[in-house]
Parts: C-alpha cells; sequence; structure tokens
C-alpha cells in the first residue's frame, strides 16, 4: 500500500514538473514535418511521411532582411510571423520567429502570447518595451520597463502582456523576435477586447473599465486591425 501510493506520487510529481518545463511537447524523433492535409486532428500537426521530407520543408525564403511596409499600419508597425503555419518543418520543435518593423513613433501594441515566452533584440533603432505581471498578492500589476538600442536582448515572459515602441520621430526602428512555440498565438488586448465578435457587453466593458458605456460603445465602432502577417 505504502509502495503504491509512493509511486502514484512519483508519477503526479513527474507530470506536473513535465508540465512546467515544457510549452510544447518535446519531439519524440529527429523531426516530424507537419502534414497541413491530413484528415487527422491532433494537437498540432501529424507527421508526414519520412519517405516523403524534402529540404524544401526546412526552408522559407522569408525575405526578412527587407523592411516590410508599415504605411498601411493604425499602429505603425509589422509583425512578420514564421511560424509552422509557414515553414512545416517547426512542427514539434517548439520554436519560431518574427521580423518586426516599427514606422517613427509606431509600436507593437500591448498583447500577450498564450503559449511562448519571447525574446528579442533590436536591429535597427531603438525601442522602448516592457511587460506587466499578472495579479499580485498586494493587488499590483508591476510595470517592467526599458529602453533598447542597436544589439540589446529584452525576454518577454510567456503569457504576459507586452509592448514595443519607437520614440523616435524621424527613424524606423527594426526587431528579430524568437519564441518559444512554433504556434506562439497573440492575444492584442485591445482587439480583443473592444473588436471581439460578437462585441462583449458594453455593460460589461463599461464596468469593468469604469468609463462611461459611450466611451466603450465609440471604442468597439472603431476598426481593430491585426498586424500580424
Amino acid at each position: 500500500m505504502v509502495s503504491s501510493k509512493f509511486f502514484l506520487l512519483t508519477a503526479l510529481i513527474a507530470l506536473v514538473v513535465s508540465q512546467a518545463v515544457a510549452s510544447d511537447p518535446s519531439p519524440l524523433q529527429d523531426f516530424c514535418v507537419a502534414d497541413k492535409d491530413s484528415p487527422v486532428r491532433v494537437n498540432g500537426f501529424p507527421c508526414k511521411d519520412v519517405k516523403d521530407v524534402n529540404v524544401d520543408d526546412f526552408f522559407l525564403a522569408a525575405n526578412l532582411d527587407k523592411p516590410m511596409d508599415t504605411t498601411k499600419s493604425k499602429v505603425g508597425s509589422n509583425v512578420t510571423l514564421i511560424n509552422v503555419m509557414k515553414l512545416a518543418g517547426l512542427n514539434t520543435l517548439g520554436i519560431s520567429m518574427a521580423r518586426i518593423d516599427y514606422a517613427p513613433k509606431g509600436q507593437n501594441p500591448p498583447h500577450m502570447h498564450p503559449r511562448a515566452t519571447e525574446i528579442l533584440t533590436v536591429l535597427e533603432g531603438s525601442l522602448y518595451v516592457g511587460f506587466v505581471t499578472s495579479n499580485q498578492a498586494n493587488r499590483e500589476n508591476k510595470l517592467f520597463t526599458k529602453t533598447l538600442k542597436k544589439g540589446d536582448v529584452f525576454v518577454f515572459p510567456e503569457g504576459l502582456i507586452h509592448f514595443q515602441y519607437n520614440p523616435s520621430y524621424e527613424k524606423p526602428a527594426v526587431a528579430i523576435a524568437a519564441l518559444s512555440s512554433q504556434n506562439p498565438g497573440a492575444i492584442t488586448i485591445a482587439n480583443a477586447v473592444f473588436g471581439s465578435n460578437p462585441q462583449i457587453s458594453g455593460d460589461v466593458l463599461a464596468k469593468a473599465f469604469q468609463v462611461d458605456k459611450k466611451a466603450v460603445d465609440w471604442l468597439q465602432a472603431q476598426f481593430w486591425e491585426n498586424n500580424h502577417n
């Protein structure tokens, strides 16, 4: 009886630890190229037959060396994400990346990645970046911010709201980010709250933000664009 309880406790601890140290599941083979045409539905994508895998499954001519258009973005940024949807070889590898272009005074607005930690480095210009902690015992949400220059690195913990802003009136900025998931997801806070379909009740949002319902109605009437490509 004692041994069975010990075994059960050990198994439970192992399960908790495995969930704590891994975002995406660890691969059980060299690679598992995503078979996006398979009718099988799994958490992620099933593997393409190894005999059908070729070098182009691990390659993408992404043109990440070229500036991306920020002029059509209301927030003045363009996020070019390379995830498993664009590069099938990323399946089960637990990693993706993005190039982010910022117009002068442009920003990647407050958002979160539900499945990934992000590490970012500035290639050109400078960025004011930050993240906010989850609700703390003292009822505070602490803000951590830093102004980054070319070559600096900053990390945004998984699931926390974060942002980047180009403070320059004249110079664009460019950053490259790596994320710890093949499909990190992104929830842009303003878009999700005020641009959901169907809309969240205006009464709910007015109470939550402690503002007049007319302010909520105005915000919900705006066009909330997605700056991710």
